[in-house]
């Protein structure tokens, strides 16, 4: 089976990565807190259901928005920035994404939307995506004569 390659996440780190040098060389530093970030994701086939895992760390579970179509996962929430600064220290940087966030999924088969469940532990958000019963077609025979 094909799976097409998702480059988005790939691009929007080189677009952080090159704002970071950039800002380095320049001395001219952007505002993180306006900018979205993307979390990773993973989606696998364990026969009758998908199993999507996100890593979406530091964030409330009923802060998170979560709409499932037959075709599409939609995922939405922000992670807010916590800065634990003491007295006299400062930090020189930080490659932890914060704000607000939307991950759209298309899924190669469709799935019962009314069935499906989530569970969020340890900043890892599971759904568990039951596929639909596929009508398979039969063999229909002609009376014979």
């Amino acid at each position: 089976m094909l799976i097409r390659w998702q480059s988005l996440p790939e691009l929007e780190l080189m677009r952080r990565q090159m704002d970071r040098l950039l800002g380095e060389a320049t001395g001219v530093v952007t505002d993180e807190k306006d900018r979205s970030w993307l979390p990773a994701s993973e989606l696998r086939d364990d026969g009758d259901v998908l199993t999507l895992r996100v890593i979406i760390p530091d964030v409330n579970p009923k802060d998170l928005d979560i709409q499932v179509t037959r075709n599409s996962v939609s995922i939405a929430g922000e992670r807010c920035v916590e800065r634990h600064s003491e007295k006299g220290s400062q930090y020189f940087w930080s490659e932890l994404q914060y704000g607000k966030f939307q991950r759209v999924f298309q899924l190669p088969t469709p799935v019962q939307n009314e069935e499906v469940k989530a569970d969020y532990q340890n900043g890892v958000l599971v759904l568990t995506l039951p596929k639909t019963n596929e009508v398979k077609a039969f063999k229909v025979s002609l009376p014979t004569s």
